[in-house]
């Protein structure tokens, strides 16, 4: 395409050192860094590069007039909000009841983005936002309907972090990748991981896709071999919170090594508790879930990746997130100190 996107470079860094004085560590733990992106999160890869698409497509087609819409937990709307800024083009958040926060919702219009408050959940945001787009075609605007999680470019944009992973390795560590860990909640992050692992010919390499309990989307779509909608998603992981997975990430699971596996709300906090206190660094349960695999978890990494020599690399994608800020940290630090 030929718009430059907004999403940047991140890190990948290794970080077994840190975390072996803290838990103990079996083979060599690589944090890449999502948390960087402009935006706060992963999301702003696959985000970015749609909405750069669909506003290339809209001008070939003789479109001045743009309009980005977002259904989010928050850090989707974050991305589609930086991104149309990036663009200059006007865009509207819709954030659900569930995972309305004042910083995020103060967050989206500071990046200039309209904000609207509907529905209980994502499901529930993302079907009024269907018809209320729908409603500046009528006007002569070109509507861009920017999914979280469920469209082939925004699994595109996200696969390049595999790219950059593949390239900071080299071909001598690659051979020693393991496996790589990420958080789940509509499948987005995990298609675009695949999808870049196929590209690199990493065929081999094992994705461990982490999700809360209260949120089971892809646990479910495998026990029935089909989308599954849950009638309630009540995570602390609110993140993670979508209805249903995308149907290509069940596809993905059929013909890609890929373990799931369920972990309590309980993990998520810890895990975003000990990325505070260990790393200085904040994030939210959605990511902390991840995070939480590769300390106080760790134990999951060689039930799933099988026998783990000292040199052998696992990547745990950091896929960041806006919605928690330090003062959300210390609270859960002071409700759930108990957690071992």
């Amino acid at each position: 395409m030929s718009l430059k996107e907004p999403q940047i470079r991140t890190s990948v860094i290794n970080e077994t050192e840190k975390i072996s004085s803290h838990y103990p560590t079996k083979c060599q733990y690589y944090f890449k860094y999502e948390s960087e992106q402009p935006s706060g999160s992963f999301k702003l890869r696959g985000i970015g590069h749609f909405i750069g698409n669909q506003i290339d497509k809209s001008r070939k087609e003789g479109f001045q007039d743009v309009h980005v819409f977002s259904s989010s937990g928050g850090n989707a709307g974050l991305a589609a909000a930086f991104a149309s800024k990036y663009y200059n083009v006007p865009c509207t958040v819709v954030l659900p009841k569930l995972s309305y926060k004042p910083s995020v919702a103060a967050k989206l219009e500071s990046y200039g983005a309209t904000v609207l408050i509907k529905g209980e959940h994502w499901g529930e945001a993302n079907a009024f936002l269907q018809t209320y787009a729908t409603e500046d075609k009528s006007k002569g605007q070109y509507p861009i309907l920017c999914h979280p999680f469920d469209h082939p470019l925004i699994w595109e944009g996200h696969s390049t972090m595999i790219d950059e992973i593949v390239q900071e390795l080299g071909s001598g560590k690659l051979a020693k990748l393991k496996g790589i860990v990420c958080s789940v909640g509509g499948g987005g992050l995990y298609c675009g991981i695949v999808e870049g692992l196929k590209r690199n010919n990493l065929n081999n390499v094992t994705v461990l896709a982490v999700e809360t309990k209260p949120a089971p989307t892809f646990s479910k779509a495998i026990e029935a071999n089909n989308v599954v909608t849950l009638e309630s998603v009540k995570t602390i992981a609110t993140s993670l919170a979508s209805p249903h997975i995308a149907s290509e990430a069940l596809k993905n699971y059929n013909s890609h090594p890929t373990k799931v596996e369920l972990m309590d709300d309980s993990y998520a906090v810890q895990g975003t508790i000990d990325y505070y206190e260990i790393f200085n660094k904040v994030t939210e349960p959605a990511c902390g879930i991840t995070i939480a695999t590769a300390l106080s978890r760790s134990i999951l990494l060689e039930q799933h990746f099988g026998q783990l020599e000292s040199d052998d690399i696992v990547v745990f994608v950091v896929c960041g997130g806006s919605v928690y800020t330090e003062d959300d940290v210390k609270d859960l630090i002071v409700r759930y100190r108990h957690i071992s």
